[in-house]
């Protein structure tokens, strides 16, 4: 007799399909030295972006709304976003890294996580 598994509901069924979109796309996105991964971590209030060489293990350059030059500007969630963008694309170049893969972690592609990769792809950094 097969056993069914109850679905959540809510926040829990949304954190439960942000986590396989994230394992999907996992499989596929893997960061090299010549092409890191630009990993984009999303909570309620803030954003962090990090590029990072999966074969190292390391991260290269990281940029977060919690940083001095970010924390407690104006504007919207949106607009923080895009700061960090532009932010961790400067010290990607700063590294001398100018291409990565974009992993934007199981979150849809809209609103803070488009503005966040827009404002990094105006900076210079490639995708």
């Amino acid at each position: 007799m097969a056993y069914g598994v109850k679905i959540a509901k809510g926040d829990a069924y949304k954190r439960a399909a942000a986590k396989r979109r994230h394992i999907r796309i996992r499989k596929k996105v893997s960061g090299t030295p010549a092409r890191p991964r630009l990993v984009v971590t999303r909570s309620n209030r803030h954003m962090v972006a990090q590029v990072v060489d999966d074969l190292a293990g390391h991260t290269l350059a990281s940029a977060s709304s919690l940083d001095t030059s970010i924390r407690g500007g104006d504007g919207d969630k949106s607009a923080q976003a895009k700061q960090v963008g532009a932010l961790v694309a400067e010290r990607a170049k700063a590294a001398g890294i100018e291409a990565v893969v974009f992993d934007r972690g199981g979150n849809k592609y809209a609103g803070r996580i488009a503005a966040l990769a827009d404002a990094a792809r105006e900076a210079g950094l490639k995708f």
